[in-house]
Parts: C-alpha cells; sequence; structure tokens
C-alpha cells in the first residue's frame, strides 16, 4: 500500500484488484483452473464491503451523505446475495457455465456500483474522515481482514 495515495486512491485500487480476479476466473481457457483466483476475489469483496460499511460510510452518512450511502448498502445486499451464489457454486462442484453466470451478473452489479462509488463516495473520504478514522483504514487496507461471521447490513434483506 502506498502512503502517499488518497483513501480513494486505495479503494479504487481494491475494486480494480477484486475485479482482476473475477475476470482472471471468467476468461480463463478451458481447463485451466483459475476457481481459486475466484475464491480470493470473493473474499477480498466481502472484506472491501465490510471497510465501506464499518469505517467509511458512517462518516459519511455524518456528513449529510445518507442517501447516496441508503443506495450503497442496498446494492451492497444485492451483491452479497450473489456472493453466497457463487461461493456455493463453487463449494457444490458446480459446473463453469454456471460459475460464470454469476460472474456476469456479479460484474454488472460491480460495474454500476463502483462507479457510483468512485464517483460519489470515494472524493469525499479523505475531507471527511477524521486524522483516527484515516489512520483506522489505512491499516485495516494495508493488513485488516473480515471478522467472522460479520455480513453486511442489507445481507438478508
Amino acid at each position: 500500500m502506498n502512503a502517499n495515495m488518497t483513501l480513494a486512491a486505495l479503494l479504487e485500487e481494491e475494486h480494480q484488484q477484486i475485479d482482476s480476479g473475477i475476470e482472471a476466473f471468467a476468461s480463463a481457457e478451458n481447463g485451466d483452473d483459475r476457481t481459486g483466483e475466484l475464491t480470493t476475489a470473493i473474499q477480498a469483496l466481502r472484506r472491501h464491503i465490510y471497510l465501506e460499511e464499518a469505517m467509511v460510510f458512517p462518516s459519511l452518512r455524518a456528513a449529510g451523505m445518507v442517501a447516496p450511502v441508503f443506495v450503497m448498502l442496498r446494492e451492497h445486499g444485492e451483491i452479497w446475495r450473489t456472493l453466497d451464489e457463487l461461493e456455493t457454486g463453487v463449494a457444490s462442484g458446480a459446473d463453469r457455465t454456471e460459475l460464470l453466470t454469476f460472474c456476469a451478473q456479479l460484474t454488472g452489479q460491480l460495474d454500476s456500483h463502483n462507479m457510483k462509488e468512485e464517483q460519489i463516495l470515494y472524493p469525499q473520504t479523505d475531507g471527511v474522515l477524521t486524522g483516527e478514522a484515516t489512520a483506522e483504514l489505512r491499516a485495516f487496507l494495508a493488513s485488516g481482514e473480515l471478522p467472522d461471521g460479520w455480513a453486511c447490513a442489507q445481507a438478508r434483506a
């Protein structure tokens, strides 16, 4: 992690890394098992949703961005449920075609969702988060892990 990068740039970098893991699986040649990269991307996305909901969104909401945060939380729930389906498919040995269908669904969700975060929410993070919150977020981005059993606010909505 580059200490000179803005929070917005760091969060966008995570988006790109997650997208790359999904794309590695989706673009793999027949017989080239890239399920491990997909599983890593799923775990990274769940962790990313956690850090947004636990560390970023509360400050943005307090700064008056209630409606945009509400939309992101709702979309997180939709994304979370797609991740559940994808993880279930991987764990049960679903065929590649079924997994690719879920990957396409997830990619569509992320394309729309990430664009809104990157254009509307992320530019506000460096100005809205306190020094302590910024330090906590940077530390988590460097080495934090998703707490066991945590699920996003709208996971079961």
